[in-house]
């Protein structure tokens, strides 16, 4: 590789500005064309070498996916071209159901699978309040699955492999749920690989503040992000948070009026099923919130 050449690549790690792309085995430390930042992990991308460990990101080659989240001012590209997300939960500490109902809206919204992870159920004492809070979310039909990833590893492992191989997944979670914990089990030489992206992109220390995309079979990755106590989805429409709320379709095109928002206006069957029950209140109260966010929107 000579300066000069143009190559493909993939991005498998972020921080900051800095990024790291594989292109033909090789790592190449990556930075964009001017002060434009909206490259994802997982995109691929062409590069010019400017030398024979670093290129220019020249292009953004077409998403299959991004899942995003987003605040009143910017954006965060979380991981482009996954297919798979799984969220990860935790008996102890306890997890936030409002972020678990955002991360679903987010990937709904961006045509991505979810999976939810119930980790440490080894943790008994906590194990049975933990799964009737999450029955909420299988009763949409998403799948929950319990693992215990210091507790059983072997067994974790066992469980997750297959539902990985074939797929581009991201793990996301509050922090304290266990998620590196899992990670390691994915893949056997994390830290490793974690140590030289992070030499790579000199942050100058071993951090968990980057995503990063790791190789699990020939067809198989799967991008660890950082754990955040946040999700905000300011860049979602009206019309899309409500095709994006999984428990709400049963019951668009039901109401009265045809460009109902399902917040207080007479025979809405939205409203209607919440207070049937057969909407979680929880639900519609977190709709309501992201209407209002998606409002206030400035960028």
């Amino acid at each position: 590789m000579s300066k000069g050449d143009k190559r493909t690549g993939t991005i498998i790690a972020a921080h900051g500005r800095h990024y790291l792309a594989e292109a033909d085995g090789l790592r190449l430390q990556c930075v964009t064309r001017g002060k434009k930042t909206n490259v994802a992990v997982g995109d691929l991308v062409d590069l010019t070498l400017t030398s024979p460990d670093q290129a220019v990101i020249d292009k953004i080659q077409e998403r299959k996916t991004l899942l995003y989240r987003s605040d009143q001012y910017k954006s965060k590209l979380l991981a482009a071209n996954v297919d798979q997300l799984f969220i990860v939960v935790a008996t102890e500490p306890s997890f936030s159901d409002d972020l678990v109902s955002r991360a679903l809206v987010a990937a709904e919204a961006a045509g991505i699978h979810v999976r939810l992870l119930l980790n440490k159920v080894d943790v008994t004492e906590m194990l049975e309040h933990a799964r009737k809070r999450l029955q909420v979310y299988s009763a949409m039909g998403y799948e929950v699955i319990e693992v215990s990833a210091t507790g059983q590893p072997e067994q974790t492992g066992a469980t997750l492999a297959p539902l990985l191989q074939g797929h581009s997944s991201i793990l996301i979670g509050q922090s304290g749920m266990g998620k590196s914990s899992l990670i390691n089990i994915l893949v056997p030489d994390a830290d490793i690989a974690t140590r030289e992206i992070s030499e790579a992109l000199d942050t100058g220390k071993h951090t968990t503040t980057f995503t990063r995309l790791y190789h699990v079979g020939p067809d198989s990755s799967v991008i660890d992000s950082p754990g955040f106590q946040e999700f905000g989805l300011y860049h979602l429409s009206e019309g899309m948070l409500e095709r994006a709320f999984r428990d709400f379709q049963p019951y668009l095109g039901n109401c009265r009026f045809y460009n109902c928002r399902h917040l207080s206006e007479p025979q809405c069957a939205v409203l209607d099923a919440v207070g049937q029950g057969k909407i979680a209140k929880m639900r519609h109260t977190l709709y309501g919130q992201l209407l209002h966010e998606s409002s206030q929107t400035l960028y």
